[in-house]
């Protein structure tokens, strides 16, 4: 069986923002990150969330976002 943790969409992303980017969010110049999944899928989000996987020199990696049935987000962590 299925646990209702696997069963969360999610979507597997690669970004690279590098610190200045990420710091405009702060300064209120961009609300949102708009980023192609790796399925090709167009994702846009708010940039808020990655607020838990940034570090000094921004955020680069790949990452896991989950969102619920409804399509709201519930987290993101490196894959």
């Amino acid at each position: 069986s299925v646990s209702r943790a696997e069963a969360m969409p999610t979507v597997n992303v690669t970004l690279n923002i590098d610190a200045d980017a990420y710091q405009r969010h702060y300064r209120g110049a961009v609300r949102e990150v708009i980023a192609i999944a790796d399925d090709g899928q167009r994702l846009r989000f708010p940039a808020n969330i990655l607020r838990d996987v940034v570090t000094r020199d921004g955020v680069h990696g790949r990452f896991v976002i989950r969102f619920d049935d409804t399509g709201k987000f519930l987290g993101i962590r490196r894959a």
